[in-house]
């Protein structure tokens, strides 16, 4: 079984941003009950589907595989709920971690969040200047939350 571990925090200003463009991603849900979520993801070129269990904490279970983008824009256009997520992402090395910018557009126009994975819940991780309150325990946050109550309807 795979497992993810992630932090996540609000972000303020624009000093995180990256030069060049970000990531365009869409995704939408199939399943968005918070015992499980089955997510389809388009990232560029590229589709992916994914199965997380529920979150623990910081933790929780994640099985993730690549599908024909078709098949993707198929599953987003026709049978994911509606809105989808529509986001630019962007990542920044800090210390010796990645942070995961996510900017949203669409519905959750306004809400920018950073991710940072670890490898462990207790994993010490440098934490910049431009980020806010931690949101890893809110639920408003996760995706397919966004996706049934988005941050403009707040």
């Amino acid at each position: 079984m795979a497992a993810e571990i992630e932090r996540k925090f609000l972000v303020t200003g624009e000093l995180w941003k990256a030069p060049g463009a970000g990531t365009r991603y869409r995704q939408g849900y199939l399943s968005s009950v918070k015992e499980r979520t089955v997510r389809v993801r388009r990232v560029g070129n590229k589709g992916y589907l994914t199965v997380k269990g529920i979150t623990a904490g910081a933790v929780r279970s994640e099985f993730e595989y690549e599908i024909p983008v078709a098949d993707a824009d198929a599953l987003l256009n026709g049978l994911c709920e509606k809105p989808l997520i529509e986001k630019d992402r962007y990542r920044v090395r800090v210390g010796g971690h990645t942070w995961e910018i996510d900017e949203f557009r669409g519905e959750n126009q306004g809400l920018v969040v950073a991710e940072v994975e670890l490898q462990r819940e207790d994993e010490p991780f440098e934490k910049p200047g431009w980020i806010a309150a931690e949101v890893t325990d809110d639920p408003r946050y996760f995706n397919a939350n966004l996706g049934k109550h988005p941050y403009a309807t707040w």
